[in-house]
Order: structure tokens, then sequence, then C-alpha cells
């Protein structure tokens, strides 16, 4: 089955128009609260159809987006009969767009049942068929046709099963997905759920909230592709893992034009060298497509596309000492929202991929260069898509919920606060999934900085945990602690500070940030999650408009931008739109209105970021 994103979604809109014409569909949003413009292109017909992996294409695939079986039973009780009802994939049990908004809760499993048929095309014939899940939150058993083909933990990272051996000869297949999140009655990563949400915790996401979906592959095949440059050198070293030793090829193109080529094996970086590259940054993008073919016996055995870029992300002590933050080698100041990622309608799960792109977009028009990922991780397209438009990305490790045993916050001190006792599942658990996060995430070149901790929350063994993340990916640099315990280590001290910005000594080795600030709020009836006074922001001042707001703003940028010749290299506003009870984002929760004025925002961001470039 060939999918290609623009024509599919053309196609299931006119399918959902023939059906609706036809019937009502299904299923429908569950629950009364607000909702995003997208909510009512969701159909139960094709849920998010578009590739779920574009930094690594196979022509054929198959999604197993949409109506699924599913079940709330007791922690370890059997299999279920029978099920409650119907689910849509890939939107979480808590969520409206789900169709059920159903609380889980520790105590319970979420079970999954999906009846699909392999599809009979000749792509299809004599290959293995993989079983991909873009993340399911947080235990997951897989089985098909009774037979287990797998276990994963872990709410945040991809992960796949070669489900081949438990297929059926022909006719449907089952597949069941049993899953357990104990989400912060546990100290595994979390971010920002809760099971009793309140101010800055959200609601609890449990299950499968990405696409679900089948590929064939030869029993070699092409695993993963990943592509570090040398701008110095105008080098870019790629490696290929496959599933067996074999020699591979790769051609990086530019503008459908060869523009270098090598061979070697598998698992070995192979160095593609060009002559004056162009550069990516989010002034100019720049992406060269790159393919990869695995042979075998003198013939292509595999091949997927994928695509590279040019760039370097690295520091250096300016002339007045303070150390730098360089983009390309030369001084670039990171600005940019703090990015929650969350969706009124789909939780975790934004309703479509336009939606997903929107958030991007609209960072840049009001004139960011940078977001920060905030203790969430994205699907793959999300990244995708900041390649594409050209936007830095920090990416957080989802945090534990609040502190752990033993802990203490350091707030904006040298040296500060205790971090915490933790067990040694417990650390394995962090390690494992932070591996998996780095490893999905470090094939896109928006991606910059690595942030393992946030403000104390489940911090520990700092310098063991920056040194091991900087030891696992080099390319880039590492906040080891954002606006939490501070220490010596990585390549950046972050300071937080609400509502303005406010300067702090920092180490003189670091680069020096300020990783959160400014969180002004504004509840606009209509488009608050819930319809009361408990929507909050930082800070004591009340805003009666666009027109105060705006001036608050950017008296506050105007703060910022003379801190940056005293040290600052970044800074991270609090946030890109409101969150349930967080009133504090430019945009509302519903995405439906900026509350600043667009012009009077991108003025002030772009002077900012153009006091370092003056330097």
């Amino acid at each position: 089955m060939k999918h290609t994103a623009f024509p599919i979604f053309v196609i299931s809109l006119a399918l959902s128009c023939a059906v609706s014409a036809a019937a009502p569909d299904p299923w429908a949003p569950a629950g009364n609260r607000i909702k995003t413009p997208w909510a009512g292109q969701v159909s139960s017909a094709n849920p998010l159809p578009e590739y779920p992996r574009p930094r690594m294409v196979r022509t054929d695939w198959q999604n197993l987006n949409g109506l699924w079986d599913y079940a709330i039973k007791p922690k370890g009780a059997a299999r279920p009969a029978t099920f409650d009802g119907r689910i849509l994939v890939p939107f979480p049990v808590e969520s409206s767009l789900s169709g059920v908004q159903r609380e889980v809760g520790p105590d319970n499993e979420l079970w999954y049942k999906l009846e699909f048929t392999v599809p009979s095309a000749a792509a299809w014939k004599g290959k293995n068929v993989l079983l991909h899940f873009g993340a399911v939150d947080w235990r997951a058993d897989v089985y098909v046709n009774g037979d287990p083909v797998g276990s994963h933990t872990g709410g945040f990272a991809p992960f796949t099963f070669d489900i081949t051996r438990s297929l059926n000869a022909s006719g449907p297949n089952t597949l069941v997905v049993r899953v357990w999140d104990p989400t912060d009655a546990s100290d595994n990563p979390v971010g920002k759920q809760s099971r009793n949400p309140y101010k800055i915790w959200y609601t609890a996401v449990t299950g499968i909230w990405q696409t679900v979906w089948l590929e064939p592959v030869a029993p070699n095949h092409i695993k993963d592709i990943q592509a570090v440059s040398d701008i110095d050198a105008g080098t870019l070293a790629v490696t290929v893992d496959t599933a067996a030793s074999a020699t591979v090829e790769v051609e990086l193109v530019d503008n459908n034009k060869i523009v270098a080529t090598a061979r070697g094996n598998a698992g070995e970086a192979l160095t593609l060298t060009l002559k004056n590259p162009t550069l990516w940054s989010p002034e100019n993008p720049k992406l060269y497509d790159l393919r990869a073919r695995l042979l075998s016996g003198g013939k292509t055995a595999d091949e997927i596309r994928s695509y590279a870029a040019f760039r370097k992300i690295s520091m250096k002590r300016d002339a007045s000492g303070m150390v730098r933050m360089q983009l390309n080698g030369k001084n670039y100041f990171h600005f940019g929202p703090l990015d929650q990622g969350w969706w009124p309608d789909g939780l975790y799960t934004a309703p479509t991929d336009e939606a997903l792109l929107f958030d991007i977009i609209k960072t840049k028009e009001l004139g960011f260069n940078m977001i920060r990922k905030h203790v969430k991780v994205e699907p793959q397209r999300w990244y995708y898509h900041c390649d594409r438009e050209g936007i830095l990305v920090w990416q957080d490790m989802p945090s534990t919920h609040s502190y752990g045993l033993g802990a203490k916050w350091g707030r904006n001190t040298l040296g500060g606060g205790i971090d915490t006792l933790r067990t040694p599942l417990s650390k394995d658990n962090f390690q494992k999934e932070w591996g998996e996060i780095m490893d999905f995430c470090k094939g896109h070149p928006s991606v910059v900085v690595w942030v393992p901790f946030n403000e104390a929350w489940g911090q520990f063994d700092t310098e063991r945990i920056a040194k091991w993340t900087k030891e696992r990916d080099p390319s880039r640099l590492v906040n080891a602690a954002s606006g939490g315990n501070m220490r010596a280590c990585g390549d950046i001290v972050d300071f937080h500070h609400y509502p303005e910005p406010r300067m702090f000594p920092g180490y003189t080795n670091l680069a020096l940030v300020l990783g959160e600030y400014g969180g002004l709020a504004l509840p606009l009836p209509g488009h608050l999650w819930q319809q009361d006074d408990k929507n909050w922001g930082y800070g004591k001042v009340k805003f009666a408009g666009k027109d105060d707001l705006t001036a608050k703003y950017v008296e506050y940028t105007k703060m910022l931008k003379a801190m940056v010749a005293e040290g600052y290299s970044a800074a991270v506003y609090t946030q890109t739109t409101d969150v349930e009870i967080e009133a504090n984002g430019f945009y509302t929760y519903d995405r439906k209105i900026l509350k600043m004025d667009a012009a009077a925002v991108r003025a002030a961001n772009r002077a900012v970021i153009d006091a370092l470039l003056e330097k």
C-alpha cells in the first residue's frame, strides 16, 4: 500500500465526506471542553494519515490508526473477553478526541484490540512485517494472534517489533496491546502529567498516543541512518545501521543532482565530502536529500530516503571574556518560547499534522529562532517540520513528578541544592529512556541542546548524567539542569526567574542562559480550559487586554536585551500557548486567539537576538 501524505489527506477527506453522507461517523469527540479549529477535521476514517517517519522513508506501509476496541480492567486481570467500547487511536484515552475521555490510573490496565489484514500487494510478499509504535505511555505488552511479540517501557520513544512469525498465512490478524501507566505514582519520567492536575501539572496521558503502523522489509534491512556534519572540513559522516552485516551505499543529493557518494560497511561512518556546502540555520534551513541502499549480490535489497544538513553548534569566549553560544562559527543568541506541546482536544496528540505545524510557524512569525520543548517529546513529524521551517530546538528529558527523596531545590544558586536519592532501577529507567530519546532526536539538525533535568525535578547524579549525555552525542551542547541544582558541568548554566528577566552570576567556563521567565497571564473567557477564577500566570499584574499585555512583554524584552551585553546567550519565555489552567501563553489553549500584538512582539524579539550579532 503506497502512502503519500498529500494525496492520502485529500482521499481521506473525500472518503470521509462520502461516508458521512451515507451514515454518521461511529466516533465523536467526548466531553464539552474547548477544542482547536482542527478538531472538526478529525474523523474515524483516517486520523493522522501522514507518513510517521519522514527521516527514514520507505514507499510501502500501512497505517493502523483508527477505531480500536478498548477496555479498562484491574491491573493483573486476564485479557478481557468483552471490551468497553471503541477508541480512536492514536489519541490518548483521557482525551476528547479518543471518543472516550476516561481515567485509567495505576491500579488498572488499558487494553486495546484491533483486527487487521496485511496487504496482499506484491511489495509485501515474502517480506518481514514490522509493527511500529510512535509512543505508548508507559509499559506496553504486545500480542499478535495470541503470541507475545514484545514489551516496551517508557512513554516517549518509538519502538518496533518484527511480527512476521506471528501472522496468519491469510485472512485477518488480531493485535492486542496491554498498557499499564502509573503516571506520578512512580518515579518514572512523566513530564507535566498528574493524576490530580493543578497549576503547572496537567491531565494524565495513558496508552497509545502516536501513530501505529506496519511496514514490509527484507530480512536484512536498514534500521537507522544518522548523519553528523563537520562544516570546517566540508564533510558529512553517515552511519547506516542494518539488521545484519552488509555493504551499504549512500548518496548526497542537491536539487535532484548527486553531489557526493560513498560505499562501505554498515555500522561504520562513511564520509561524504562537499565543497562549500550551504549551511543550515533558522534564516536559511537548507536540507540535502540523502539516500541509502543496502546491497546484496550486487543488487539493492533495501533502500530508504532521508535528509541531512550542514550546521555546527558550539561555544566560544568573546572579546569581553563571556562564553557565547555559536551557530556555524558565529555568535548566535537563542530566543524562543517554552513549548509544552499540549492540546485541549488531544492532550499529548495534536489533532492533525497541520495543527502540529501551526505552533512552529507562529513561533517563527513572532520573531523567535528557537523552541524549548519542555519535558515532552514530540512525534518525528514535529522535528521534521522544525528542520524544514528552520528553528532551533532545545530538547528536554521528561522529568519525574516534582522532587524526590531527600531533594532540595537550590534555586539560582551555584552549587546549591541537594539532588534526589533514586533507586538503581529508577536510574536505569531514566538512562534507558533518555538514551532512546536522544537516539530518536539526534538525526534532526534543528535539535541543538540536550536538557536532562529541569528545576531539580528528580535530578540525580548531575555531573555523571551530563558527562554521559555529552559522550553519547558530542555534536550538541548539554544544559545539565535548566533552573535546577546548578553544577559546574555540561556546557550551560541556566537560571529561571519569574516574571521579569533577571541577571545572575554564572560559572565562567559555561554559557549563561535564562532558561525561563515571563509567564504573563491574560485569561480570555470562552477560550479557557476551566471557566472559573482558577486560571493563573506568573506575577501579580492583572492585564485588561492585548495592549497592556504587549506593553509589559516589550518592557521585559528591553530588560533582557540589556542583559545580553552582561553575558546571556539565550532566553526562554513562558510560553507558546495557554495550557489547561495556565493562561500565560501567546496564544489561547485552543489556538484561536493571539493575545499580544504580533508586530510589536516580533520587533522586540528580533532586537534581543540582534543584540548579540552586534557584538
